[in-house]
């Protein structure tokens, strides 16, 4: 049986024994050595993708571990997020205050990279010294004629979801400030994608297959400019909604937008997400050119599926993400190739995702919110898991249990999105799954079937 601590008990849940009341929402417990990250780490993954605009990180140095290359997100065009910029505060300006280095930062960087925009990251150290960051941005912001953002983010006033929120208040801020036209015909904006290793272009290909223009993806591979003309648009189509639904909800109290929720990972959250916004604009060159789309990406896919379903068919995975909402979609995905997810949790999931959760997994699944390493292995032991979904703080301990590890978090190389996406899942499931190296690991006993 898994130790848990007293306070995490009802963070944990096993289908079948009890009634499920699962309590989220909720501060780390202390000393369960969590695996969420910090308000700041929040804002900065969604934020990071905007290719033209500098991001600078007002604290300590150490604060900038969260910035240089943690999402694999590509760019079209200009590369300036793959640049790390730290104010360096150091005893000084925590004694006296970190202003003047703040704004002497902010114009050099507009001064020798000519960015679009520029984004302020508060740290912790920020909420406690009381540096007006507000103030800086806006008077650097009057000086350059550059837009510059604060983005309110001092790690230690919430989670990594309350980092998401004062990620969609940043971009509120330039939403509705651009001079542009609406395209004609109909136009969406992509929420929550950030193009890890291409997804957002493979994505966008099936919206122009289908006839719909795209005004803005937030935030993967995007422009400051089509950010700003962002309300323009007819729907917002929200494929991450813990890091988005926010920034949606605002856009419709303001525009009166309409948004969707979708998945684009595996075949029938694709498809599903494809025909939703199809029947939205609701004209019929669109809903043909979308059934087309559909069967002609499913038939070319059938027959490899159906052949990784033979071999995988009855093994067991673990699914632990950031979001419930993706897990929704690796449940189905890990279905269609025959296996059994044993273990589901995320890091921030809401009330309404792990209900969902528990309509979806079988009797004896254990789900799991804000878990730790230590609960993880026990209940891969316990469960008897061959497969570990996750990120990268999950990878070496999948490792060591003798786990075939994918990570579907956002340091990924491989895109995993739509149908291209899915075929390049099972393909990876696979070869992790029956690796013959199993054989040789002490836990395995004589390694997979």
């Amino acid at each position: 049986m898994v130790q848990i601590l007293n306070e995490r008990e009802k963070q944990v849940f096993k289908k079948g024994e009890s009634n499920f009341v699962i309590s989220c929402d909720k501060q780390s417990t202390s000393g369960s050595v969590s695996q969420r990250a910090c308000v700041f780490c929040g804002s900065r993954v969604v934020l990071y993708p905007i290719a033209d605009a500098v991001h600078l990180v007002h604290g300590p140095v150490g604060c900038a571990a969260y910035t240089w290359d943690i999402r694999g997100a590509l760019s079209s065009g200009p590369e300036l997020h793959r640049h790390s910029f730290s104010t360096d505060l150091r005893e000084n300006e925590v004694i006296f205050g970190g202003e003047q280095k703040l704004e002497s930062s902010i114009l050099y960087l507009i001064d020798r990279y000519h960015p679009k925009a520029l984004f302020v990251y508060s740290t912790c150290i920020i909420g406690i010294i009381g540096d007006d960051v507000e103030a800086v941005c806006k008077k650097v912001a009057w000086k350059t004629d550059i837009p510059v953002i604060p983005v309110h983010s001092e790690g230690f006033k919430g989670t990594k979801k309350d980092g998401y929120k004062a990620a969609c208040a940043a971009l509120f801020r330039l939403v509705g400030t651009g001079a542009g036209k609406k395209k004609s015909g109909p136009v969406i904006n992509i929420l929550g994608e950030f193009n890890l290793a291409g997804e957002s272009w493979i994505i966008k290909n099936y919206y122009k297959q289908m006839g719909i223009e795209i005004q803005s993806v937030m935030t993967g591979d995007s422009r400051i400019e089509e950010i700003k003309n962002a309300h323009l648009t007819d729907l917002n189509v929200v494929q991450c909604s813990g890091s988005m639904l926010f920034l949606a909800k605002l856009m419709n109290e303001k525009w009166g937008i309409p948004y969707i929720h979708v998945s684009y990972f595996g075949i029938e959250d694709t498809a599903d997400a494809l025909y939703t916004v199809a029947q939205f604009f609701n004209e019929l060159k669109i809903l043909d050119r979308t059934k087309e789309l559909v069967v002609s990406e499913v038939n070319a896919l059938a027959v490899t599926l159906n052949e990784y379903k033979e071999k995988l068919k009855g093994k067991k995975a673990a699914v632990y993400v950031g979001g419930a909402f993706k897990a929704f979609s690796l449940i189905k995905a890990l279905r269609r190739i025959g296996m059994d997810v044993v273990i589901a949790g995320s890091q921030t999931g809401s009330r309404e995702d792990y209900e969902q959760l528990r309509l979806m997994c079988k009797p004896g699944t254990i789900i799991l919110d804000d878990s730790n390493p230590l609960e993880l292995s026990g209940f891969v032991r316990e469960t008897g898991a061959e497969l570990f979904i996750g990120g990268v703080k999950e990878r070496p301990m999948a490792m060591k249990l003798g786990l075939g590890f994918c990570d579907h978090n956002h340091e990924r190389k491989i895109p995993l999105a739509g149908f291209e996406g899915m075929k390049n899942f099972a393909k990876e499931v696979y070869s992790s799954v029956m690796s013959p190296v199993w054989k040789f690991h002490p836990l395995r006993k004589g390694g997979v079937s």
